[in-house]
């Protein structure tokens, strides 16, 4: 009886574990709210938040391609090599799925535009909309993040507590330069500061789903092998957004100054993922 009782115990304390070490990750995502000042959504028309918003974006961009360089990438190469796939046919496969992640956004996009450019003729809000499509691929490639983190926090607490809130802890740091990027993308597409808040909660919410897919499989080895083309399909999503919806705006950029500011942003951005990844 007490050798039941005690793996039964564990059980339940793994569960509890993964459930609010998952919501805890997901109220990262409030965490811009407290940053980034009230009225930073009405002063964006304005010159001088246009400026800003700019410097934002590029903190953006830097945050996620060194989420996808230094973490992703690297991330799959290792699920590659524990299972026992690190073969050149392993690798062909990760870069499909790469390239899948990149055209399906790209796809995505071009069925908004052209969504949107229906509804425009009818409607005075289609440039509004227009707009937000660069806003919802966001929020798609974050509901793909978000349930990785929760497959990551809900399998790491299946290994050990210790592990679970060693990952946890983690993944909370990183995520919350990647959260700020997140939103300034958001306010860019035309979100208000209130609705970029309730979108990125939206989100956090499917990290749950990840959590509970993690647990209610029968071991982490199994988890890894039905979900290892999430990591590479996300990256591509990533890539995406940062080089092909947002980086096209920052090239646009005329005055020398505000350019340098940009790129100082960018490699900001790439260096705090960069010190994150050795954590």
């Amino acid at each position: 009886m007490y050798q039941t009782a005690e793996p039964t115990e564990s059980i339940y304390v793994s569960w509890l574990g993964a459930v609010l070490g998952t919501v805890l990750v997901g109220l990262s995502g409030l965490v811009p709210m407290l940053i980034i000042p009230l009225e930073a959504g009405q002063n964006l028309r304005s010159e001088q938040g246009s400026r800003s918003l700019r410097l934002l974006l590029s903190f953006a961009v830097g945050g996620l391609l060194g989420d996808v360089f230094l973490h992703l990438f690297p991330e799959s190469y290792g699920a590659l090599a524990t299972s026992g796939k690190n073969t050149h046919t392993g690798h062909l496969v990760m870069g499909l799925w790469i390239l899948s992640g990149i055209l399906t956004f790209l796809v995505l996009e071009k069925i908004f535009e052209f969504t949107d450019e229906d509804e425009g003729e009818n409607n005075n809000k289609g440039d509004e909309k227009k707009k937000k499509i660069i806003g919802y691929l966001n929020l798609l490639a974050n509901c793909i993040d978000n349930f990785i983190h929760g497959l990551a926090v809900a399998s790491s607490f299946l290994t050990s507590f210790k592990m679970g809130v060693i990952t946890t802890f983690a993944i909370l740091i990183h995520e919350i330069p990647h959260e700020i990027g997140d939103f300034a993308i958001l306010l860019k597409s035309g979100f208000s500061r209130w609705e970029a808040g309730k979108a990125q909660m939206w989100t956090a919410s499917v990290g749950m789903l990840g959590a509970i897919a993690a647990l209610s499989l029968d071991s982490v080895q199994s988890l890894e092998a039905r979900t290892s083309w999430i990591l590479p399909f996300s990256a591509g999503g990533f890539l995406n957004i940062a080089l092909v919806s947002v980086l096209p705006e920052l090239m646009s950029e005329t005055d020398p100054k505000e350019a340098m500011k940009q790129l100082g942003c960018i490699f900001l951005g790439i260096s705090i993922m960069a010190v994150l990844s050795f954590l």
